[in-house]
């Protein structure tokens, strides 16, 4: 091969290896770190350097008959916070965020103040989930009251003090622990760098 050939071989891999970094490592990477975020959800835990298991939660402690008792911590029929893990990339980087509002303070931990109104939907809501904690089903208007005994757990029980509550504003005060499930993470920078290596070496093979 003539030193002129092998010249012009070695620019075409330069620019192959720039689109790969400008243009498929960033959504290549997103995704990765996606995929690890989110296995953390099923995991219930983080992982950098080994799983770092999170609290568990007072409805996963009391137990009950309602369905939220089943899902672990940050879980729940809607999987909204672990579906709304997303990735924005861009020329040679990529952003992996969440943006529901209280993602972050489960991520980081802290505490809540807030000053809700009691509405009549929360009232009905409250109503809603205490028929669901006690595994009873509301009364319908006309009906025979039940003699059957209700299994009123302290979830149950909590329920029940908000949807009768004659206060018009509640004062919430709330200590949030840590349940991080994005940051960074040993085992993903591991998995990146794999993947970068196992990209490059395809171009210049």
């Amino acid at each position: 091969m003539k030193v002129e050939e092998f010249a012009r071989q070695i620019e075409a891999k330069k620019r192959q290896i720039d689109q790969l970094r400008k243009r498929k490592l960033p959504v290549l990477i997103g995704r990765m770190a996606k995929d690890h975020y989110q296995e953390n959800f099923r995991r219930s835990g983080f992982v950098n350097g080994g799983l770092h298991q999170w609290p568990t939660t007072r409805r996963q402690r009391q137990g009950g008959k309602s369905a939220a008792a089943n899902y672990g911590p940050l879980l729940s029929a809607r999987k909204h916070l672990v579906s709304s893990i997303q990735y924005t990339p861009s020329d040679y980087r990529v952003v992996v965020f969440n943006n529901v509002p209280y993602a972050a303070i489960h991520n980081e931990g802290g505490t809540v103040n807030t000053h809700p109104t009691v509405t009549p939907r929360m009232r009905k809501f409250a109503w809603a989930k205490y028929y669901e904690a006690t595994g009873q089903k509301r009364k319908k208007k006309g009906k025979t009251k039940s003699t059957v005994p209700i299994n009123e757990t302290e979830e149950a029980r909590r329920w029940k003090a908000l949807a009768l509550t004659k206060k018009r504003k509640l004062n919430i005060h709330a200590k949030i622990p840590q349940r991080q499930f994005i940051g960074e993470s040993e085992e993903l920078n591991e998995k990146i760098v794999a993947k970068i290596e196992s990209e490059i070496t395809k171009i210049i093979r």
